[in-house]
């Protein structure tokens, strides 16, 4: 299941240096709107429905949680502040222009959208980019793959390439991991984080099954009975959870991205348990641990006190509501502890206490950005 939208634009400029006009927008598109997954090759193509130079073009594929009417405002807002203006006399020279030519497979007919846009089969200039992003995309009304549809145009129009495609994402090296952990105390984010980095980078995901553990909502109402099995039941689940994943890595995956690392069962039984029943479950937990494959970059994802409560009253889960402030503290000081005492894990921890990685694009870059100054040996175990 995705959690997030494949839009495909298409961007144009006639003006200037059309170069800069294009990977300007790029970088400001991927760094406030959407996540530029891939960029084709740059077209030159003249001009279609008037007189003027000739312009560049290119096509990208971008991820977004927004709906498509959201991006397309954002994106009109970007062209203004860009430089274009729109005079009302139809097709002419522009600094820069966007479109929205898909989004998903859906189809959307209003006063201000239409996707797929509607003159897209007959612009070679937008079709012959868009087989650069290698996408399985069918338009949903012609029922035609892009191959199909560019042989099909009437456009005959030269379209001259005169730079090649790249993928946008490789910057942050991620792919330098075979295993990545992103870790963080209940409400924190790290599903939403783990699933997020997975669909743009093409990696696999390994997310812990706590929804059919069956101790969790009785721990939660009477948690001096039931935090043994529970622990025990976890410990297990995420032993052969991680086994299996990890041994059957799947060839076309990146890499493989987790939302826990099995080091929590020890953290979260050590505020939980008892201490004659915590003994012997470090015993147990010593033994599998030894044989666990340890992550190539473990993410701790900070997030104060207040902003675990806020979102856990947002996700609704009946069994969280009654956890108290006192229980997540304990918590991340047991994480902190954890992530103090390692010397063998290449440790990243982020404040995300202020950031909205889902609705803010910038807080997603500025995540990113960490990592690759982590992989790169700029960032510190703290960010």
């Amino acid at each position: 299941m995705t959690t997030q939208h494949l839009a495909v634009l298409s961007l144009g400029t006639n003006m200037g240096d059309r170069e800069h006009n294009i990977n300007q927008c790029i970088e400001r598109i991927h760094a406030t709107i959407a996540t530029v997954v891939k960029i084709s090759s740059i077209y030159e193509t003249p001009a279609m429905g008037f007189t003027g130079a000739e312009f560049y073009n290119c096509a990208l594929s971008v991820h977004t949680a927004h709906s498509a009417q959201t991006l397309l405002t954002r994106l009109q807002l970007l062209e203004q502040e860009l430089g274009r203006t729109r005079s009302g006399n139809g097709y002419e020279s522009r600094i820069i222009d966007i479109d929205l030519v898909a989004f998903d497979e859906q189809i959307i007919r209003s006063e201000q959208l239409e996707v797929p846009h509607p003159r897209m089969q007959d612009r070679k200039f937008v079709l012959l980019p868009m087989l650069d992003l290698e996408l399985d995309w069918r338009h949903p009304i012609l029922q035609n793959n892009l191959h199909a549809l560019l042989d099909a145009t009437s456009d005959r129009s030269q379209c001259k390439k005169v730079a090649s495609a790249r993928n946008n994402l490789s910057q942050y090296g991620l792919d330098k991991y075979n295993y990545i952990a992103i870790e963080g105390n209940i409400g924190a984010g790290k599903t939403t984080l783990t699933t997020k980095i997975a669909e743009d980078f093409k990696a696999k995901t390994v997310l812990e099954r706590f929804a059919d553990n069956p101790f969790l909502p009785k721990f939660y109402e009477d948690q001096p009975r039931y935090a043994f099995p529970l622990e025990m039941s976890f410990l297990a689940d995420r032993y052969q959870q991680i086994s299996d994943d990890l041994s059957q890595f799947d060839l076309f995956s990146e890499f493989i991205i987790a939302d826990y690392h099995i080091f929590k069962s020890l953290i979260f039984a050590k505020v939980t348990l008892g201490e004659d029943e915590y003994r012997l479950y470090r015993k147990l937990f010593d033994i599998i641990y030894r044989e666990m494959p340890k992550p190539g970059l473990y993410v701790y994802l900070y997030q104060n006190t207040e902003r675990l409560l806020q979102n856990i009253r947002k996700r609704g889960r009946d069994y969280e509501q009654e956890i108290p402030a006192e229980y997540l503290e304990k918590i991340n000081r047991g994480y902190l502890e954890y992530i103090k005492s390692q010397t063998d894990l290449n440790i990243l921890v982020i404040d995300v206490s202020d950031r909205d990685f889902v609705e803010n694009q910038q807080d997603y870059i500025y995540i990113l950005e960490q990592i690759a100054a982590k992989t790169a040996g700029r960032g510190n175990t703290f960010s």
